[in-house]
C-alpha cells in the first residue's frame, strides 16, 4: 500500500454526530393542508416570475468558477474538460453545472423541496438494466444530487431543450413545443402523483419493455430513431462488451488498454509502482466498499477477484476529476467492470444546505437510490486515499444494459419525446421526497408554468451562448487551455 500511496480511510461522522437529516415537505400533514401549502407557495411567488432570467449586476464570471473547480482536478485533464465543453453551446452546458447552479440560486423559487439531480440536463437521462432485468428510463447522472429547490431541476432541463433545439437546427416554434410538452408532462405526472398512494408512486416506473404505453403513439422509427437507437444499444452495453473495446489478454493475463490520456493503467500512471501492490491496497479498499452493499450483493461480489485497474476519463463536467475502472473476473473467467468515481461537495451545496453525509459517495448513493425507480446492485461508497489525496469515490457497474442518446443527431421529434420522457421522471422523482401534493397544487391545471419555463429556457439559452463564447475568449487568449478531439 505504501508503495502506490493508496490507503483506506475510515467513514468518521462529522464534529458533533450525524447531521439530522432534512424533514420531508409533506412533515405528516392532511392533504387539504398540503393542497393550501401549494397555493399559498402560488400567491407568494407565482408562476409567472419563473419566466424572467435576469443576470444580476454581481454575477460571478462563469470562467472565474470554471477555474475555482479546476484547483481540486487533476491538472493534465482540466484542458480535456475545456476541449468537451467547446464543442457547441450543448457541450458546454453540460459541463457548467456550476455556473447554472450559481444562476439559479437567483431565480425565483416557491419554497418547496425535494431531492433533486442537480445537473438535469438532457444528456443525463437514459436507459439501464434494472436488477429484475427490465430496461428502465431514468436519471442516470447523480454526482449533483442534493435537497433543493424542485424548480432547478426543471429548469436546467428545460433549457437544455431549447440549447440542443438551437444547436440540432429546431425553428423557434419547434423549440417552444419541445420545451412546453416537457414541462407539461412534468405539470401532468405531479398531478396523477399527488392522486397515488405513496407505494403507487414508488413503483411508478417507465418500462422500455412495455413500450412506454404513456408514449407510444410519438415512439416512430422514422420520427425518433435517436430514441428507438438508444433502447436497441442498450441490451448490448455489458462487461463483456466493455471487455471488447476496454481490454485485452496479455500474455494469458488480462489487461486494460492503455488509451492515453483518457486510458492509463495503473502501471503507466505512476512511474515504478508494482502494480500487485496497488491490486492488494485495491482489494483491501473493495473489501470495505462490500460493507456498504446489501448482504446478498456482498456475497455476489465475493465470487469475483481484481485482476486490474487504470484510470479513465468520463463524461464533460466530471472531466478532472479522478474516475477508475476495476476489472475483475469470476470464476469462468468472465469480466465485470466496476467504476470507481470520486464524489466532490454538490455544486448546489453552496447555495443551498450543507451536506448530511459525512461522505459525498454516501451522498451520491442517497440521493440516487432515492429519486432512481431501480438502481445498480454494485451502488455504494468508499473512501481512500490516492498519492497523498484522501477523497470520496462511489462504486458503480461500468455498464450494465446502459444507454443514452445522441443529441446531436436527433429530430425534432425525437427531442420532444426525449424530453416528455424526462419531464415524466423527474416528476416521479420529485414525488418520491418532496411534498407531490403541495407541488402539483402550486404548479395547477393550467399551462401558465410551462410558458413561464419556456420563456426562461429562451432567456437562459441566450445566456448560454454569451458564457460559451466567453470560454472560447478565456482559450484564444491563453488564460485557460483546452484540448479537442479527445
Amino acid at each position: 500500500m505504501s508503495a502506490a500511496n493508496a490507503t483506506q480511510s475510515r467513514r468518521t461522522a462529522p464534529p458533533g454526530g450525524p447531521r439530522k437529516p432534512p424533514q420531508s415537505n409533506a412533515e405528516q400533514l392532511s392533504a387539504d393542508e398540503r393542497l393550501a401549502r401549494g397555493k399559498r407557495a402560488r400567491a407568494e411567488v407565482p408562476r409567472s416570475s419563473h419566466a424572467v432570467w435576469e443576470p444580476p449586476a454581481n454575477r460571478t464570471s462563469p470562467v472565474d468558477l470554471l477555474e475555482r473547480q479546476a484547483k481540486t482536478r487533476v491538472p493534465e485533464l482540466v484542458p480535456i474538460r475545456h476541449g468537451r465543453m467547446l464543442v457547441s453551446p450543448f457541450t458546454y452546458y453540460r459541463g457548467a453545472a456550476l455556473p447554472k447552479a450559481s444562476d439559479l440560486a437567483t431565480t425565483p423559487s416557491s419554497g418547496l423541496h425535494a431531492q433533486i439531480c442537480g445537473d438535469a440536463h438532457l444528456s443525463n437521462f437514459g436507459v439501464f438494466g434494472s436488477p429484475e432485468r427490465h430496461l428502465f428510463f431514468d436519471v442516470n447522472d447523480f454526482d449533483e444530487t442534493a435537497p433543493g429547490p424542485w424548480e432547478w431541476d426543471m429548469k436546467r432541463l428545460a433549457a437544455s431543450l431549447e440549447i440542443a433545439g438551437r444547436d440540432n437546427g429546431c425553428s423557434e416554434k419547434e423549440r417552444k413545443r419541445i420545451v412546453r410538452r416537457a414541462v407539461r408532462s412534468y405539470r401532468e405526472m405531479m398531478r396523477e402523483f399527488a392522486h397515488m398512494s405513496m407505494l403507487e408512486v414508488w413503483y411508478a416506473h417507465l418500462d422500455m419493455d412495455e413500450l412506454l404505453p404513456r408514449f407510444h403513439s410519438s415512439l416512430d422509427r422514422k420520427q425518433t430513431p435517436g430514441v428507438w437507437k438508444a433502447i436497441a444499444k442498450a441490451r448490448a452495453h455489458d462487461s463483456v462488451q466493455a471487455f471488447a473495446k476496454l481490454a485485452e489478454v496479455v500474455n494469458g493475463e488480462c489487461r486494460i488498454l492503455h488509451q492515453p490520456p483518457l486510458i492509463m493503467p495503473v502501471e503507466e500512471l505512476v512511474e515504478g509502482v508494482d502494480p500487485e501492490v496497488v491490486l492488494e491496497a485495491m482489494d483491501t479498499i473493495i473489501g470495505s466498499y462490500r460493507d456498504t452493499l446489501r448482504p446478498d450483493r456482498r456475497r455476489l461480489l465475493e465470487q469475483y477477484r481484481l485482476v486490474h485497474l487504470a484510470r479513465k476519463v468520463v463524461g464533460v463536467g466530471s472531466v478532472g476529476t479522478q474516475a477508475w475502472i476495476l476489472l475483475l473476473l469470476d470464476d469462468q473467467g468472465l469480466p465485470l467492470f466496476l467504476q470507481v468515481k470520486e464524489a466532490e461537495a454538490s455544486v448546489l451545496e453552496e447555495f443551498t444546505s450543507e451536506c448530511e453525509f459525512s461522505n459525498h459517495g454516501q451522498r451520491v448513493v442517497a440521493g440516487q437510490r432515492l429519486m432512481q425507480a431501480a438502481s445498480d446492485i454494485f451502488l455504494g461508497w468508499e473512501r481512500f486515499v490516492w498519492q497523498g489525496d484522501e477523497r470520496d469515490y462511489y462504486f458503480r457497474q461500468l455498464r450494465d444494459w446502459k444507454g443514452s442518446a445522441d443529441i446531436g443527431g436527433m429530430t425534432q421529434a425525437g427531442i420532444e419525446l426525449w424530453g416528455r420522457m424526462c419531464g415524466w421522471t423527474l416528476a416521479r422523482a420529485h414525488a418520491r421526497s418532496g411534498d407531490r401534493i403541495a407541488i402539483a397544487s402550486y404548479l395547477g391545471k393550467s399551462d401558465a408554468f410551462d410558458r413561464a419555463i419556456a420563456e426562461f429556457s429562451v432567456a437562459y439559452a441566450d445566456q448560454n451562448e454569451r458564457d460559451y463564447q466567453a470560454l472560447n475568449e478565456a482559450v484564444t487568449s491563453g488564460r485557460l487551455k483546452a484540448e479537442t478531439g479527445l
